[in-house]
């Protein structure tokens, strides 16, 4: 896996962790889960590209 594309992937996990902690902590935000839907899907579609 090359470096960007584990980058993103480390980045959008961490995400997701702040994501959860900040709806557990403070309520839900649908902005918050648009985004990180919006980058997972961004970083699936790098891992999707990635030459063999």
């Amino acid at each position: 896996m090359p470096g960007s594309t584990k980058t993103m992937g480390v980045l959008t996990v961490g995400s997701l962790v702040m994501i959860t902690g900040y709806t557990v902590a403070l309520g839900s935000s649908g902005w918050l889960w648009f985004g990180w839907v919006v980058l997972g899907l961004i970083t699936l579609a790098m891992v999707a590209s990635r030459p063999t």
